[in-house]
């Protein structure tokens, strides 16, 4: 019985490893189009708890795009669909900046659903290979992550391995390999780690926080640090009442976490009072919901979030409260950014080597007011948060909302924020766009194309 015990320990220890199968080269669409998504019918004028297109959407994994200053490239994925039918495709492209177009997107795989949960996100190792992590929403579905068989290039792509994740972020620590980041769902959704030098053996998933009926993450790097917020679902509700904030960090590969002051975490974390929180909205009665994660020009964290008191959509909570929440090296600051109509209303928060701040969210009501999104704006601030001033109104007289404006890595001044709209109270078509940095134009990915590259359109 010993001599058994121990060899089910070593396969339960023995990391992930890849199966071998013959690479494929991708086929290309005709244009760029994203999947329409709705959850959670609400039988009222509102519909939904939310809905729209859904491309990039969710906040609660990421990247989903990366600027390759090697090729002069901003390679990036999106949950697309086809002409004819509104059935999740994972896409993945690039903007050529030297040419100033787009190639035909390349469909990596049909993930025969139209859950916008399923969408993928993307990362470049050390030589240029394009790795695209596929979730999956629950265990009903499978996940898988593929490698792209050449460096910057997104013609043929190989399978690496095919299992069971969700909300992923996949994070190439320069020198060390990946540290994967994500969530597992058992008894509501643990977030856990993987590891893996070169993408092909994995470590076995590490339980780095399961709280309550589970916990929802936004993570993002520095140089050897990778830092995760998330909140934490209360029993017996859960994800709707979604609560609190928790920041924990890594300089060691995931070695080990710690606290924002230093202090070190034991792993996991499973009490809603542990020495990660940074802030109990429990104790003001607030839901919190999760917007981005930066870090200022000083190497501090800075957190963006939205409060609410209720998960409904309509105007019943009121105007959604967005703050910002940075580390001064002894404590946290919050404080008020703006007021919007959703909870999933979202956006991105750029913080730029000067010190500038930039948000770039749907922060105005668009045509369909109080549902997710709306018309997109882009804000700046010079004090770290504590005034703002609307810079740009990104888009107008629209006739879909917009919402799920994503930060790529490294942004390039060319593609700063991208994101996609959607009418929010019935399935219709989505469409694609992206700014730049000082929110002087708004281009729309090509629809429909005749060749295999074009320019993107100006939008407004």
């Amino acid at each position: 019985m010993k001599c058994l015990a121990i060899q089910l320990l070593v396969l339960l220890l023995a990391p992930v490893v890849s199966a071998q199968k013959p690479p494929a080269v991708l086929a290309r669409d005709d244009g760029y189009r994203g999947i329409w998504y709705a959850n959670q019918p609400s039988k009222d004028e509102y519909r939904y708890k939310y809905s729209g297109g859904f491309a990039t959407y969710p906040q609660q994994q990421l990247p989903q795009a990366i600027y390759a200053k090697e090729v002069n490239k901003t390679f990036f994925c999106y949950g697309g669909r086809t002409r004819e039918k509104n059935e999740l495709l994972h896409m993945v492209s690039y903007l050529d900046h030297t040419t100033g177009t787009v190639p035909r997107p390349a469909i990596l795989l049909n993930k025969k659903t139209d859950d916008a949960h399923d969408n993928p996100t993307l990362m470049l190792d050390d030589a240029g290979h394009v790795w695209v992590f596929s979730a999956a929403h629950g265990t009903a579905r499978p996940s898988w992550i593929h490698r792209s068989t050449k460096p910057w290039s997104v013609d043929e792509f190989e399978e690496i391995l095919e299992t069971n994740f969700s909300y992923t972020h996949p994070w190439w620590m320069p020198g060390k390999g990946f540290l994967f980041l994500h969530t597992r769902y058992s008894a509501g959704r643990g977030l856990f780690s993987m590891t893996s030098a070169d993408g092909r053996a994995w470590s076995q998933p590490r339980s780095l926080a399961h709280i309550g009926m589970g916990d929802y993450q936004l993570t993002w790097r520095l140089g050897q640090r990778l830092a995760s917020v998330f909140d934490y679902h209360p029993k017996p509700v859960g994800l709707n009442e979604r609560s609190n904030i928790y920041y924990m960090e890594t300089d060691d590969f995931g070695g080990t976490w710690r606290t924002v002051g230093g202090a070190v975490l034991e792993i996991p974390l499973t009490e809603s009072a542990n020495p990660a929180l940074v802030l109990d909205s429990r104790a003001e009665k607030q839901l919190v919901y999760l917007k981005d994660l930066n870090f200022d020009n000083t190497g501090k964290p800075v957190v963006l979030f939205l409060t609410a008191t209720g998960y409904e959509s309509g105007p019943k909570h009121g105007p959604r409260t967005w703050f910002t929440m940075r580390w001064t090296g002894t404590e946290w600051v919050r404080r008020p950014f703006t007021t919007s109509d959703h909870n999933y209303d979202h956006g991105s928060l750029h913080i730029e080597p000067d010190g500038l701040w930039r948000i770039v969210a749907p922060t105005d009501p668009g045509p369909q007011p109080w549902t997710a999104g709306g018309e997109m704006v882009m804000w700046t601030s010079r004090d770290e948060g504590a005034t703002w001033s609307k810079a740009k109104m990104l888009t107008h007289d629209s006739l879909r909302n917009h919402t799920y404006a994503r930060r790529p890595v490294n942004a390039h001044p060319g593609f700063y924020t991208f994101w996609a709209d959607g009418h929010t109270l019935e399935p219709a078509e989505s469409r694609l766009y992206f700014t730049d940095r000082e929110g002087s134009q708004v281009w729309r990915l090509p629809e429909s194309m005749s060749g295999n590259s074009a320019p993107p359109e100006p939008a407004w």
